[in-house]
């Protein structure tokens, strides 16, 4: 019987779509469909589109909440599920607290913030060997120390149906060829491309005979409105889904799309797992750390001293990173890019 294997999922919705690669190769190792996972609830609809996924167990806990009751709950139920190993991504304590309450024998995690014995399992990553998260999320699969291949790109399956219907309910032309942008990043606002330039972006796909629309959480609505609001006359041809639709039937809406732009984001690694073209917004994050995984993902930043600067204000207050990347530049990529998978797929030309 293969040895069923309990994943500690991360909370960042771009590092859950990262552990996907991982999954792949647990599965490789342990046996096809004995991969569960335990996830923040927010992160659910990423793990319900990965491949091999057998169960998907959400946890209500709040971020950085302790909640004993409920992670001696949680571990109870577990228990009986009889894990022969956990791999717990996340560094925090807290995260190691289920699997070594629900007495997996085997709990393998990178060293992090006091948490010895709670992971039995330790391991070093070489920032050198392994500069990207997902390399080092993979090298968890196997023994200590084994070597690493790089990792496949992940890869998240649309749900068609969800898809159709919310089509359906959302009104949306898909007739037509549509790029959508991602103006968020929960984050911080050092990660986003300003309003301005994704109005004066979406004047030119407009132009070019394509549709707009926006995608994002709640949170992104008011950036919404301000590029809607930007864009003058043409904006009464963008769709602004922000705080429309969950996540789910956001990765699910992604997967129409001719091209995608978006900033360093949960929905940029959305976006490249289903194999839509994309251009990537970086300015105080680095595409080495946590790049798009697409041969159809095209990086657009500027190379100055101060970037990438990891921060989620801009330290230095003028935000060049971001402020200065020219909206031109941009279109230009996405041009290439889309262009590109036009050549290698089934995709329709631009306009």
């Amino acid at each position: 019987m293969a040895e069923r294997t309990l994943v500690v999922a991360p909370s960042w919705i771009g590092d859950a779509i990262l552990a996907e690669p991982l999954i792949a190769r647990l599965r490789e190792l342990h046996g096809d469909h004995d991969v569960d996972v335990l996830t923040p609830a927010w992160c659910a609809p990423v793990f319900a589109r990965m491949r091999g996924v057998r169960r998907v167990i959400e946890s209500t806990l709040r971020h950085g909440e302790i909640g004993w009751s409920q992670r001696r709950g949680l571990a109870r139920a577990l228990r009986e599920r009889r894990y022969g190993r956990a791999v717990v991504l996340p560094n925090s304590w807290k995260s190691a607290l289920i699997p070594w309450l629900a007495g997996v024998p085997v709990r393998t995690g990178y060293r992090g913030e006091q948490r010895w014995g709670l992971i039995n399992d330790m391991r070093r990553f070489d920032s050198r060997a392994t500069p990207r998260l997902v390399d080092r999320y993979v090298a968890l699969a196997g023994p200590a120390r084994e070597g690493v291949a790089p990792a496949s790109p992940p890869v998240l399956v649309p749900n068609l149906e969800n898809r159709s219907a919310q089509v359906k309910a959302l009104a949306l032309d898909v007739a037509h060829g549509v790029a959508i942008f991602c103006p968020g990043a929960e984050y911080g606002p050092a990660k986003r491309w300003p309003a301005g330039q994704f109005s004066e972006l979406a004047q030119k796909f407009i132009a070019a005979g394509l549709g707009v629309w926006l995608i994002g959480s709640p949170n992104d609505k008011t950036i919404g409105q301000a590029i809607v609001e930007g864009t003058g006359e043409a904006g009464r041809a963008i769709v602004d889904l922000t705080g429309r639709t969950d996540l789910g039937t956001a990765v699910d809406l992604l997967s129409l799309a001719w091209i995608v732009v978006s900033n360093d984001s949960g929905l940029m690694h959305a976006a490249a797992a289903v194999g839509a073209p994309l251009v990537a917004l970086f300015g105080s994050s680095s595409p080495a750390y946590t790049p798009p995984m697409s041969a159809d993902a095209k990086i657009a930043r500027i190379d100055i001293e101060c970037s990438p600067c990891f921060r989620r204000e801009c330290p230095l207050g003028h935000f060049k990173c971001m402020r200065e990347l020219a909206p031109a530049t941009v279109y230009d990529l996405a041009r290439s890019a889309l262009d590109r998978a036009s050549s290698v797929a089934d995709v329709p030309p631009r306009s």
